[in-house]
């Protein structure tokens, strides 16, 4: 798997390298901004893009800016953002074309190192893998008139971990739950949200996208 980094603060960046390396993963390049980023993809095409939101020269949202056109130019790129903080205007903006494939992390996560080379390759598979504080702050949002009202606490429950990119092995460990149960709440909130069977869609994708923004 090729990754390409993106972060500006030079001891950060090089501790990346260092922790996806020793995990088995080729990182192909480092980039110190926006703009050296996206070269760098262009010449790589790499599996996967690691990019803070802020970065030089003006330390907004150069980051998420080169991870749209990145995912316009090469839909088949995984991209993971990392953030210092939780901003869910920037989630909604990444997910709004297609959510496989991306990833929401927030940088103290990168410690523990299992956890974000997990999310990373489970990125690169095609799932959506979305920061648990970040799932904490949207559920804890006011949500009127939503499909998600029809869902019980479990089926809630089963949902926003699915928002950070769990399988239903790892739900079930996680809840104490059998997998044939959280099969039948995933089965039922698929339901409750009008979500019928389609094989050009991925359900489980489209549930979280409607979690999310509610």
């Amino acid at each position: 798997m090729r990754v390409v980094i993106a972060e500006d603060a030079v001891l950060l960046r090089e501790g990346l390298r260092r922790v996806l390396t020793d995990a088995g993963l080729d990182v192909a390049g480092t980039a110190g901004d926006a703009e050296q980023l996206l070269s760098l993809v262009t010449l790589l095409r790499p599996d996967v893009v690691l990019t803070d939101i802020r970065m030089p020269p003006t330390q907004t949202t150069e980051g998420l800016q080169a991870a749209l056109e990145i995912r316009r130019q090469w839909p088949g790129t995984a991209v993971i953002v990392l953030s210092q903080h939780v901003e869910t205007e920037h989630l909604f903006e990444l997910l709004a074309g297609d959510p496989r494939g991306i990833g929401y992390v927030l940088k103290e996560r990168v410690a523990d190192i299992a956890q974000f080379t997990g999310a990373i390759r489970r990125v690169a598979a095609g799932e959506s893998v979305i920061d648990p504080q970040v799932v904490s702050r949207l559920v804890a949002r006011p949500r009127r008139d939503s499909p998600l009202e029809t869902l019980t606490e479990r089926e809630l429950a089963v949902l926003a971990l699915m928002a950070e990119g769990r399988s239903n092995h790892a739900i079930a460990n996680q809840l104490c739950m059998s997998p044939k149960t959280v099969e039948t709440h995933v089965g039922n909130l698929f339901a409750k949200l009008g979500l019928l069977p389609a094989a050009e869609d991925h359900r489980r994708v489209l549930a979280v996208l409607t979690y999310l923004r509610q």
